[in-house]
């Protein structure tokens, strides 16, 4: 329309009306026909602005971004998005121009996210792969028989903080006093995996003597005689010479954990909503008050072993104490949640 209203005889202002556009864009439509002849009306349709990121330097930004930059001999320990984009556009063999925004959808496009560092600790045991297939074994076979014992503590008395409801700007105030003057206290616990139920008593310190009394409470909870399992922490007070000949004599088999592997043991998500549900936020006067909410808590959960509060609750607690491997054992990694 605009070569040929042009070649009518009309001028740009007219032709920029009939076709509601801008002058400049008639005038550079008439100079390209003039200059190239029909060749210029080819549309020459193309998918958008010409990549300017290809794959392999796509690959290599996300390199860059998983290696730490000490490494890479900058002076800091972690990147920032401009930090990683002056990084490449400065890179002395491969360099990359790249714009934050467009290294910032890179990254996302790629699941890299801006997360806190985690520690872990490698168990060092020798028999580390033998206790947890172990425990895999009768948790997956014998879920019925399978029990779980450990310390919850220490328990003190003191103003503990929390989170609740309350009005914008006022948050629910406790005193503070970080005096431990009542001494500490220890929650003997133990856990039916496969009935779900949570008991315990408070001690005043771990000792052997306590832990065989949690071991008949549960040598108790299946009275026909039949073997059962106890998943316990690789403790001194959970392995000595008593308990063992006990446990030979009443057929119950100890699956140990392995050393700094404590995440092993099922009771520790248990653990989860004690912390959220009994201790924090709260200002228990002595430890006979706070044995006594702990024990109505208990009863509570066992009636509501199923509440989604609950649950919420130890998946939080599992996915805490499992994040240094972010994996289950004898299961390939995945994702923290």
């Amino acid at each position: 329309m605009v070569v040929l209203a042009s070649a009518g005889g009309n001028t740009v202002p007219a032709i920029a009306r009939l076709v509601q556009a801008d002058e400049d864009t008639i005038r550079q439509v008439i100079h390209r026909f003039n200059e190239m002849g029909m060749a210029s009306l080819d549309p020459q349709w193309a998918g958008g602005r010409p990549r300017q990121i290809s794959p392999d330097e796509e690959q290599f930004i996300v390199e860059t971004a998983n290696t730490r930059p000490e490494k890479l001999g900058r002076p800091f320990t972690r990147w920032s998005i401009r930090k990683l984009a002056d990084h490449l556009g400065s890179h002395a063999v491969r360099r990359v121009r790249i714009g934050r925004e467009r290294l910032r959808q890179i990254l996302h496009r790629h699941e890299l996210t801006f997360q806190r560092t985690k520690t872990w600790k490698e168990s060092t045991d020798p028999d580390r792969d033998t206790k947890l297939a172990r425990i895999e074994y009768v948790s997956s076979h014998f879920p019925q028989r399978v029990f779980a014992f450990d310390e919850f503590g220490p328990l003190v008395i003191r103003p503990q903080a929390g989170a609740g409801w309350a009005p914008p700007g006022h948050p629910h105030r406790l005193p503070a006093n970080y005096h431990k003057l009542h001494g500490v206290r220890q929650f003997h616990g133990c856990y039916s995996v496969g009935d779900d139920q949570l008991w315990g008593v408070v001690r005043r310190r771990k000792s052997a003597a306590n832990t065989l009394a949690a071991l008949k409470s549960i040598r108790a909870a299946r009275p026909d005689g039949a073997p059962v399992y106890v998943i316990l922490d690789n403790l001194s007070a959970h392995k000595g010479l008593k308990i063992r000949r006990w446990a030979a004599r009443n057929k119950v088999e100890l699956c140990f954990t392995p050393t700094y592997a404590s995440w092993a043991n099922p009771i520790e998500a248990q653990f989860g909503p004690l912390r959220t549900f009994v201790i924090a936020g709260s200002n228990h006067p002595n430890h006979p008050a706070l044995t006594r909410k702990l024990q109505a808590y208990l009863r509570w959960r066992n009636a509501n072993a199923r509440h989604p509060d609950v649950l919420a609750a130890q998946r939080r607690e599992r996915a805490r104490i499992r994040s240094e491997r972010q994996r289950r054992w004898g299961q390939a990694a995945t994702h923290a949640a």
